[in-house]
């Protein structure tokens, strides 16, 4: 399982593109080795959502509808995976999935906390950080600098 679904993995491909230079759908398809209405279809949802602007015309094709910087990294998924969510019982599902065990699942919380942390982050990241190739702004924590827990020793006739 990944993060992403493959419509989000070619529709960012298909944006990193159109980050750099215009394109027709022909012309990004041959880049990446998609079939030519594959790359349509994504390129259409895309403008459906507001990310690309296409004109028409022999010197039509496909650009950005907004700079880079404007678009962050979850709202490109959160449109294209309609209700994108962690676990059945975390996010904005439009048609929330019911878990038989939400009634004594004690996950809930802390789950919907890592998936609030998650979205974030990724509201965090921009297009621009994505294709510029500079990185994103998460700080991540080098392992040396957690805490270490201590556990108590254990008596050598303790049950387990």
């Amino acid at each position: 399982m990944t993060l992403f679904s493959r419509k989000v993995d070619y529709a960012l491909l298909i944006l990193s593109y159109l980050y750099r230079r215009t394109g027709t759908a022909r012309s990004i398809a041959e880049r990446f080795g998609l079939s030519r209405s594959f790359t349509a279809n994504i390129l259409k949802e895309l403008g459906h959502h507001g990310f690309v602007v296409s004109q028409r015309g022999v010197k039509g094709g496909y650009a950005l509808a907004r700079p880079a910087r404007q678009i962050t990294l979850a709202e490109v998924i959160e449109a294209l995976e309609d209700g994108w969510r962690l676990t059945l019982c975390s996010g904005n599902a439009p048609h929330p999935e019911v878990c038989e065990f939400t009634h004594c699942c004690t996950l809930q919380g802390p789950l919907a906390e890592v998936h609030q942390r998650l979205l974030d982050v990724l509201r965090g990241v921009t297009l621009a950080d994505l294709f510029e190739g500079h990185g994103c702004s998460v700080h991540v924590v080098p392992a040396r600098s957690l805490p270490v827990l201590e556990m108590p020793a254990l008596a050598a006739d303790a049950v387990l």
